[in-house]
């Protein structure tokens, strides 16, 4: 097992789904069984990330030679290849899995974004940076892992044509995994279950990937313990074990400069120990393999077809060992096409859907987010999208499913394990916007949500921002019924902003703003796709002179306003930063009268609305927005729009145009110029922006249609969305443009 840092053995979690187009079969025929002449021969294949990779070309070799293995026993990595092979799955498949594969996929940890909870996608725009902190008792919680697995085992699932609890010796091959409880430290052998289970336990780098409690036992990676688990292959009854070891290459003493260096160091010297070990039980009659995989790390999963030719370099060194070993031609043909043999399965009907025991999410509503149903058949493709829908709540550390048969029926048993670190969350973000000439603003922000306070789901959370806009907001969100329907949601707000008042491109006066704001909605939310609400609102709004002269009446500023608002969204955006697909609207409508207690009779429409189309790396975005007034009544200022900027009509300053109509398109071309192993990659784009602003907020400074063209440098950071850009208007209006978050 190779541990360059803690977190890179993570990775071995990505390369083992890699080598996983599981042909796994379900009671399928077993391969022919040693005989008297030919020796029990039992394939060990040990942990070591992607270079684990180097057992593929392992494999390659041995059906070259036509070399059979009567059982296979892996650890890590060597537990994803050795099921994979010993479930039916071919060399050349799991080859063409290697060149799928790369590091990001490990971290592509939440499941597809149109999947997920709609309140959770509203979190996307509001800049806040994706690590999540518990808050409890006991002070601030952290995950178990940086990742849970979900979405690989999803992929081990999706490959995998074995299904429910199989005795492992049933397999074309009979199989054992190693992992290790975390609370005896002691090597566990799963020996039956879930096949994806099994693989996914003994690779749970503790760190890295989330624990996995199978049987009541919580386990971590079988490097730990036995990387190289000679003894159970010998448990399995091995006359001759081939053995491929894949080595624990420790660090350098440059390398051991931090806490993760000593840690990784730690680590690898304690797997090398039980690998020596292992290597020490050989008998003269075993063989052992070595790869020569110096300069090939365990996190090197940018490549991991590099590492099968090593693979087949050191088994070829030792030819004249397995000769010995070899089936003739016709012999081995038989065994191997009983090991690929998959059997045609029958539809499975579940009679039950079964939730494990929680402690704070109502089953009854996890239930609404399964589109498998009880007294149909499974469709594989949507059991795996309904355990990614139900992980997408945001309510789950982990989720699984297993098929348990019980006298008369057949249950599907799902595993929703809750967040550990739950059910108090902290979450915070910065923004960051310069347009260099001068103009640079920043806005910190935090945001704390309680959930489940109720059986029904009801949250509240509150939003605190410190910046050019200081604001504090909280909201309650009470569901009415179980599962996507109706809700009520009382909300209050308080903010400051600063407002810049512009003549074409220059800056003239700067109001300060002060507004609260406490309002009640009843809402329905449609399913994963949006939400609808009706609310009622009541707002204070305050407006002074902070820079420059009173070039509006100031008393224009001061509203007082009672208002009935209707507000939708709809979003199926694949990323809110970068979209590569999708489509997504959205449209506000307010109204106030006098006759409810308003300083002034007034309505005004806001409707948005975009589709992302990508064809290979090449993106195209279009969006469209609408802001005016309904009726002859005119907004107060504090209810105009607001525009311009990047992407705005690209080379204004950013809010040059204030109105009451604003009409705006553009066309938004992108493209992937550099992939990165953990980041989204960097975007290099450009567009073209048509817009016009009516009756603006003051006399005389209508523009009429301008149009405009950016071009763009991207990237998704950590910490948010990272633009560079330039941008020109007609009329001879530019501009530079840099923002850390949405612009």
């Amino acid at each position: 097992m190779d541990r360059r840092v803690v977190p890179l053995r993570a990775f071995l979690c990505i390369a083992a789904l890699a080598v996983l187009p599981l042909a796994a079969t379900a009671q399928a025929p077993a391969a022919p069984a040693a005989t008297s002449d030919r020796p029990k021969v039992c394939l060990v294949l040990s942990g070591g990330g992607a270079r684990g990779a180097a057992h593929v070309g392992v494999l390659k070799v041995l059906e070259e030679m036509r070399v059979p293995v009567d059982c296979i026993v892996g650890t890590s990595m060597g537990s994803i290849v050795g099921a994979a092979y010993a479930s039916g799955a071919t060399v050349q498949e799991m080859e063409e899995v290697l060149r799928r594969l790369n590091t990001r996929l490990l971290f592509k940890e939440l499941p597809p974004r149109e999947e997920r909870a709609v309140r959770l996608k509203r979190d996307d725009a509001r800049n806040l940076a994706a690590p999540e902190i518990g808050l409890g008792s006991d002070g601030l919680l952290l995950p178990k892992g940086l990742v849970s697995g979900v979405q690989l085992e999803a992929v081990l699932r999706e490959l995998s044509k074995t299904r429910g609890f199989r005795n492992f010796d049933h397999l074309p091959i009979p199989f054992r995994a190693v992992a290790t409880d975390l609370a005896s430290g002691k090597a566990v052998v799963l020996r039956e279950g879930e096949l994806a289970t099994a693989m996914r336990a003994s690779m749970s780098v503790p760190g890295a990937i989330e624990p996995l409690k199978v049987g009541g036992r919580l386990l971590v990676d079988g490097g730990l313990t036995n990387n190289l688990p000679v003894d159970v292959a010998r448990a399995m009854g091995a006359q001759v074990v081939i053995a491929v070891n894949l080595g624990t290459p420790l660090l350098k003493p440059e390398q051991l400069d931090s806490i993760l260096g000593v840690t990784a160091q730690m680590v690898n010297i304690l797997t090398e120990q039980n690998v020596q070990a292992s290597l020490a039980s050989l008998q003269p009659t075993d063989i052992l393999i070595l790869p020569d995989l110096q300069g090939f790390s365990a996190s090197d999963f940018d490549r991991l077809p590099d590492a099968v030719g090593p693979g087949e370099a050191a088994t070829r060194a030792v030819a004249s060992q397995l000769a010995p070993l070899a089936m003739a031609p016709l012999a081995y043909a038989r065994w191997s096409g009983r090991r690929q043999a998959v059997p045609s399965q029958e539809a499975l009907v579940v009679d039950e859907i079964r939730f494990n025991a929680m402690q704070r999410v109502n089953p009854e509503i996890a239930r609404h987010s399964l589109e498998t149903r009880e007294g149909a058949a499974i469709d594989q493709k949507v059991l795996d999208r309904d355990m990614q829908r139900l992980f997408g709540t945001g309510d789950f550390e982990h989720v699984s499913y297993s098929l348990l048969e019980e006298p008369g029926k057949r249950i599907l048993n799902v595993d929703a394990v809750e967040k550990s670190w739950g059910p108090n969350y902290l979450r915070f973000g910065l923004g960051l916007s310069s347009d260099f000439s001068g103009d640079a603003y920043f806005n910190l922000l935090g945001s704390y949500r309680r959930t489940w306070l109720n059986a029904l789901g009801a949250e509240w959370r509150i939003d605190a921002q410190l910046g050019r806009s200081s604001r504090l907001s909280t909201e309650f969100y009470q569901p009415l019924q179980r599962g996507p329907g109706l809700f009520v949601s009382p909300h209050a707000a308080i903010e400051r902003r600063s407002t810049d008042v512009f003549r074409g491109d220059q800056r003239i006066a700067i109001f300060d703003g002060r507004e609260s704001v406490v309002g009640i909605d009843l809402g329905a939310q449609l399913t994963r796709y949006g939400e609808v609400r009706l609310g009622v609102e009541g707002s204070r709004h305050r407006s002074s002179v902070d820079t420059g002269p009173a070039v509006i009446d100031t008393s224009r500023g001061h509203l007082d306003s009672t208002r009935f608002t209707v507000r939708a969204l709809l979003d199926q955006l694949d990323s809110l930063n970068f979209p590569r697909a999708g489509y997504a609207a959205s449209f506000d409508f307010a109204s106030a009268r006098k006759s409810l207690g308003s300083d002034a009779n007034y309505a005004r429409l806001e409707a948005s609305g975009s589709y992302v189309h990508s064809v290979g790396e090449h993106t195209f975005s279009f969006s469209a927005k609408l802001g005016r007034r309904v009726g002859s009544d005119p907004l107060p200022p504090p209810e105009m729009f607001q525009w311009g900027g990047f992407l705005q009509v690209s080379g204004l300053p950013t809010g040059a145009l204030i109105g009451e109509d604003l009409r705006f398109a553009r066309v938004v071309y992108y493209n992937r110029v550099q992939r990165w192993s953990l980041l989204d990659g960097v975007y290099a784009g450009a567009s073209l922006e048509i817009g016009r602003m009516n009756r603006s907020l003051l006399p005389g400074n209508d523009l009429g249609t301008l149009r405009a063209g950016a071009l763009l440098l991207g990237v998704d950071t950590p910490i948010g969305p990272l633009y560079l850009g330039y941008g020109r208007a007609s009329k001879g209006y530019d501009s530079f443009y840099v923002f850390l978050g949405r612009p």
